[in-house]
């Protein structure tokens, strides 16, 4: 296919909330997207897009994914890796089978899509890659301990790619964000405790999937971020911020 002069993304997640707002946010700035998810997409997917429905954290589906994504355009300026599976169990009771799971789907995934995606960003001159850790990379929570592995091992891997890729004009970042109101989020705790989450961020309030979408568009977009590569924004109202003894 060609691009018609428009630059091009794909989104792992993009079901879910900051992934639908995040290819919603690039398709209003002109650019073709690229959809992948295990869900299906509910709702009208931007025109000329490309929704893939399959799981990242089957090596065979994810090549099988960019043999179509190569089907479809011959570049691409920028990879979103957004998608993420969390178990919330102590890690005493989490299993085996369960940490290999998160492993698979939040960090082996991003490795794998790397190497899968980086010739389609060579081709272009460049390109962007920004992955969606998470403030518990930094400091977490009872009972997420395999999702928070996961997330501050993405960190390190960040760091890994940017050296790496920097001779090809690839620029590798990561967000971070806090509590986002999303399907994830909110199959995780209750009203009241959404309401609690919400008062010990600075700004009082959890965040919306756009605000985490206008800041992966900042990291993928080169005319705003063409200096900034193996660095990590937090995206949380604050909430790192302040400390638990306040």
């Amino acid at each position: 296919m060609k691009n018609d002069g428009k630059r091009v993304m794909l989104i792992t997640g993009a079901a879910g909330g900051i992934g639908r707002s995040t290819l919603h946010l690039f398709a209003e700035k002109g650019w073709l997207v690229i959809g992948v998810d295990r869900s299906a997409f509910n709702g009208n997917f931007p025109d000329s897009g490309l929704f893939i429905q399959a799981d990242i954290s089957d090596p065979a589906q994810l090549t099988a994914i960019y043999d179509q994504v190569s089907r479809f355009t011959n570049t691409l300026d920028a990879v979103i890796n957004n998608a993420a599976l969390q178990i919330v169990k102590p890690l005493l009771d989490t299993s085996v089978e369960e940490w290999d799971a998160v492993m698979a789907s939040n960090l082996r995934s991003v490795f794998l899509g790397a190497k899968l995606s980086y010739p389609l960003l060579k081709n272009h001159g460049g390109g962007a890659i920004v992955n969606v850790s998470s403030v518990h990379a930094l400091a977490t929570s009872p009972n997420v301990g395999s999702y928070a592995a996961s997330k501050g091992g993405l960190l390190a891997l960040t760091r890994s790619m940017a050296i790496e890729f920097a001779k090809d004009h690839i620029r590798v970042n990561a967000i971070l964000p806090g509590a986002v109101d999303t399907p994830m989020l909110s199959a995780h705790l209750d009203q009241a405790r959404l309401e609690n989450l919400a008062r010990k961020t600075v700004n009082g309030r959890i965040g919306k999937p756009l605000e985490l979408a206008h800041a992966i568009y900042f990291l993928a977009d080169e005319e705003q971020s063409s200096f900034m590569t193996g660095q990590s924004i937090i995206v949380d109202g604050g909430a790192t911020a302040k400390l638990s003894t306040e």
